[in-house]
């Protein structure tokens, strides 16, 4: 506890530091507050089945944690920061597929910012169909007519399509400069406030539900408090996990008054176990909408049945085909985002090579063959962390809200962000002390 409070006395001695944490709290700060502004011409009071069907887990609960309460709210902020990711998604994978975006990706930050306009402009299009969907939704959902002040006219959608697309550009642009001018990746931040947000609501009505219905009662709390700490370090394990590959750099001759040979060192190519994070989960959530959809469309007993099995989030069939759907786009995933032939590209030009390995086709096979070996029990992992939700509910009757918070994308989330955070602390506070963050370290003086 000593060295946590040194750590934290250490963040505020540093100016540039205190001042982009400062700035990436008062932004997040920023953010919830638009999340509780309702759209102009909606009735607050009369939101109370939309806040029901979406606080009691399910799809729209999913949908509910990701933007913070923002859907239930029908706020400004309803739409969330997910159609910027859906466009980032977008783009990265039409990047394998269209030479045009490919050169962009090979021409540094110049190709790097004409991207970043491309998926701006395709998060504003997106934007543009899900507005009206979410608007006329909103009846469906359980908001009664009598809630459109206004009524359903052109004088309340085109002024509340406007609202919701500027609402999102803004938190896109909130993002951004978190990630120019603060602490962390702005947009990961924002999606992982959104889902911290729900959370003490959630754990204050599974502790209700243990308690007040005589349901287990504080001991069985403690062991799900437990369970959670326990599923957070087997998260972190995962996010964190990597297999180190040894590369060996060629003897080279130094110049200089005196010419000598220099032995090549040795370095390592840290391979991850789960290279796609949450991506896999993300793809497969959006494809797990479609068959309840086609069920509605075919209809009779076989579309009952999928219909009745796929639209429950907790379900047997529906976590089964999760967790292999998680399995397949895991390696899909990983194959187009570790360019192992372009790794062994890399590694002959600077002239360094695998032990044991001829650098070339063969440096990249071998690559290719390590990330299958490992990707195969990273997958597992992953599916398994996904689909643990459904367990706790079906086998200790957890609350749903609560038990979306024991894996899946919002835990991993939660665990890949922290990390990245800390890590960019520690970054700056290594710069400024001569023995990192030991206790022996000394501040460095001036800024670097």
């Amino acid at each position: 506890m000593k060295n946590f409070f040194e750590t934290l006395a250490n963040i505020y001695k540093i100016d540039e530091l205190r001042n982009r944490i400062a700035l990436t709290l008062s932004i997040l700060l920023v953010y919830r507050f638009g999340a509780q502004i309702t759209l102009p011409g909606i009735d607050t009071l009369q939101l109370a089945e939309l806040g029901n069907r979406t606080g009691g887990g399910g799809l729209l609960g999913v949908l509910n944690m990701f933007t913070g309460g923002a859907f239930a709210n029908a706020s400004v902020f309803a739409l969330g920061i997910m159609p910027y990711i859906s466009a980032s998604i977008v783009v990265q994978l039409m990047g394998i597929a269209i030479p045009y975006l490919q050169k962009l990706q090979k021409e540094g930050e110049s190709g790097r910012k004409t991207l970043n306009q491309i998926t701006r402009w395709l998060t504003i299009a997106i934007c543009v169909v899900q507005a009206p969907a979410y608007l006329f939704g909103l009846s469906a959902l359980g908001v009664p007519d009598s809630a459109f002040v206004l009524g359903k006219g052109f004088a309340f959608m085109a002024p509340s399509v406007i609202i919701l697309v500027t609402g999102t550009i803004f938190a896109m642009w909130l993002g951004e400069k978190i990630t120019d001018k603060g602490i962390g990746n702005g947009i990961s931040l924002l999606i992982m406030v959104g889902i911290i947000a729900t959370l003490p609501l959630s754990f204050a009505q599974e502790v209700v539900s243990r308690v007040s219905e005589n349901n287990g009662g504080l001991m069985l709390i403690l062991i799900e408090v437990i369970l959670w700490i326990v599923t957070i370090l087997l998260s972190i394990l995962l996010v964190m996990a990597v297999r180190q590959i040894p590369v060996q750099y060629a003897r080279r001759t130094q110049g200089g008054a005196n010419d000598r040979n220099v032995f090549g060192s040795r370095q390592y190519i840290p391979l991850k176990l789960n290279a796609s994070g949450v991506m896999p989960i993300i793809f497969a959530q959006a494809i797990m909408f479609a068959p309840a959809y086609v069920g509605g469309l075919i209809g009779g007993d076989a579309g009952q049945w999928m219909q009745t099995n796929f639209s429950d989030i907790f379900g047997l069939w529906y976590n089964i085909v999760f967790a292999l759907l998680i399995i397949i786009f895991t390696f899909f995933y990983t194959a187009i985002t570790v360019p192992t032939n372009k790794m062994s590209d890399d590694l002959k030009r600077s002239g360094g090579f695998v032990p044991g390995v001829r650098p070339g086709n063969e440096t990249s096979e071998f690559l290719d063959n390590v990330m299958s070996h490992i990707t195969f029990p990273g997958s597992l992992f992953l599916a398994g962390l996904a689909v643990f939700p459904a367990i706790v509910v079906k086998l200790i009757g957890m609350q749903q809200g609560w038990a979306l918070f024991y894996g899946g994308t919002s835990l991993l989330i939660m665990v890949g962000v922290a990390i990245d955070t800390i890590q960019q602390v520690n970054s700056y506070l290594l710069n400024r002390h001569y023995d990192g963050l030991m206790k022996t370290g000394t501040n460095r003086k001036g800024s670097a």
